[in-house]
């Protein structure tokens, strides 16, 4: 799949850009802005691999610790029954499962370069399960696709940019914390339809009590979230403090993991650094392996974009919509929903253009940062994953993930009617 829309990507973008450039007036230069577009985007996959060397090699480095001591285990015992109902072929008590948590841990609450390196361990323990190491296994693409439409809790990062863009543009009073719930449901049907659409692909019965139990757990912490985000709010908090605050939960939680780890491994009576070292020297090997994939990847997205393909599609959707006589208040969001599974860096980019051109209290402002805060990069995320561990033969992952996906973005518009509509 991921083979036929590289060069998908390649092709009509080429195709598109030397049209315009012959009978297009006016497009002369597409062809040199899509070379440029290469070039930089191979530059950009050089550097996101490079930059992740070092986070990478803390984390596995972090990971071994806690595996020594025991405390990875742990976590796998305590999620096995819903893991078991979920990931086919995957033994009790493998070491995956621990990886698998801390992942998801990571991404709900927004913390995606903390979630990354934990998303490629996961995917390389799971490898070593894999029997047709060039094709992807069923518990491969259900972690694919759990990780792309991930629940998120504290959508952070986004938090603060509508903050800082609400001080930018004079706004008082403004809480830029607001998009939480409809961020949160929104992720949570995303996630939830994953979990089935992929249950269905693979026959998984989910009317079983770990799954059940898991969405009542889930369910509470949900709960919890909210009063605090409710609690911060009333107690006249700024909405810069509340998105800080926010941030602090988050962050503090992944430092509670780190230093358990650690006192564990003392109270273990383990070598500690000695065992960081040894998880920590797999990390720059990672970052090699992802260079190539993630550079192709990127190459074809620029390729695609710089044609102007994408702002076609934009304005027949567009046009369409207005058409059939529905609201249009969504249509400024389009580009950020299309670009969002393609590159996320790219659909910040367009979600900040969305705030300043409508205003970041704006209906169209609002929603923007709630789907950049719904679904992941899944076109990123199966590059760098599978490419991590040398999965060439991606099966139906990426068909899923952007089924859940496109799940995600609807209910995000919908939700964002019913709770926030247009004028209020």
């Amino acid at each position: 799949m991921l083979n036929y829309v590289w060069i998908l990507f390649f092709l009509v973008g080429i195709v598109v850009a030397l049209f315009k450039t012959l009978f297009v007036p006016g497009s002369e230069a597409v062809l040199s802005d899509m070379l440029t577009g290469l070039f930089g985007a191979a530059k950009t996959g050089f550097e996101i691999s490079l930059g992740l060397t070092g986070v990478m090699t803390m984390w596995l480095g972090i990971m071994k610790v806690g595996e020594k001591a025991g405390v990875v285990s742990s976590l796998a015992r305590a999620v096995a029954p819903l893991f078991r109902v979920l990931f086919k072929n995957v033994p009790p008590g493998h070491p995956a499962y621990g990886s698998i948590t801390m992942n998801l841990s990571a991404n709900m609450l927004g913390l995606g370069n903390a979630a990354t390196p934990l998303g490629l361990n996961a995917m390389k323990e799971l490898q070593e399960l894999n029997p047709e190491k060039e094709r992807a296994t069923d518990a491969q693409i259900m972690f694919l696709v759990l990780n792309t439409a991930g629940i998120t809790l504290v959508p952070s990062s986004v938090i603060a940019i509508r903050a800082a863009m609400a001080a930018e543009q004079g706004l008082k009073g403004f809480n830029a914390a607001d998009i939480f719930l409809p961020t949160l449901l929104a992720t949570t049907i995303a996630f939830i339809s994953g979990m089935i659409i992929v249950a269905i692909a693979q026959r998984i019965n989910l009317f079983r009590l770990p799954v059940l139990l898991f969405l009542v757990f889930f369910g509470g912490i949900a709960w919890s979230i909210w009063a605090y985000v409710q609690h911060l709010t009333a107690s006249g908090l700024s909405s810069e403090q509340v998105g800080t605050r926010i941030g602090a939960l988050g962050s503090g939680i992944i430092l509670l993991l780190i230093t358990l780890f650690i006192v564990a491994g003392v109270v273990k009576k383990q070598k500690v650094f000695e065992n960081f070292i040894e998880g920590a020297k797999g990390g720059f090997d990672v970052a090699l392996r992802i260079i190539p994939y993630l550079i192709g990847m990127l190459l074809a997205i620029s390729v695609f974009r710089n044609s102007g393909c994408m702002d076609y599609i934009v304005n027949g959707i567009a046009s369409l919509v207005t058409a059939m006589g529905l609201p249009t208040d969504w249509v400024p969001v389009i580009p950020i929903a299309l670009m969002k599974p393609l590159s996320g860096s790219g659909a910040q980019a367009l979600m900040v253009d969305v705030m300043k051109t409508h205003g970041v209290d704006s209906f169209a402002g609002k929603l923007a940062a709630v789907l950049q805060g719904t679904t992941e990069t899944t076109f990123y995320v199966l590059a760098v994953y599978f490419g991590s561990v040398g999965v060439t033969r991606s099966r139906n992952a990426l068909a899923l993930g952007l089924i859940a996906d496109a799940i995600g973005m609807i209910a995000a518009i919908v939700l964002m009617y019913l709770l926030s509509p247009p004028g209020v």
